[in-house]
């Protein structure tokens, strides 16, 4: 491991040394925030990353965020009719999120 991170290292330092690395987009800004990369593995956190820079996430991730769409609209819900018609469908994303998960957990592994 140490040695791939030697060669790596190197890698940089030649592309730099070359001006490769010059005009790049970003260049002297601060790197973006990614706060889930620190909960999950790098590899996976810089591939997920990629993936949607590109525009192609993975299903779980755009139902994780019609959840918590969901959620907020549960809150300012004001009838109790309307309360149950977002809870039951909190309850269908909640499901189709942990089998997209479960899916791809199962693919990656």
């Amino acid at each position: 491991m140490r040695a791939f991170r030697e060669l790596i290292e190197r890698q940089i330092l030649k592309a730099k040394a070359e001006g490769k690395l010059d005009g790049l987009e970003g260049e002297g800004e601060p790197l973006p925030e990614h706060p889930e990369a620190s909960v999950v593995d790098p590899a996976m956190a810089a591939g997920v990353r990629i993936m949607a820079e590109a525009g192609a996430v993975p299903e779980e991730f755009g139902l994780k965020e019609l959840l918590a769409a969901a959620r907020k609209e549960w809150q300012t819900a004001s009838g109790e009719a309307e309360k149950k018609a977002i809870m039951a469908k909190i309850a269908d994303l909640e499901m189709r999120y942990n089998i997209a998960r479960d899916a791809r957990r199962k693919f990656m592994s």
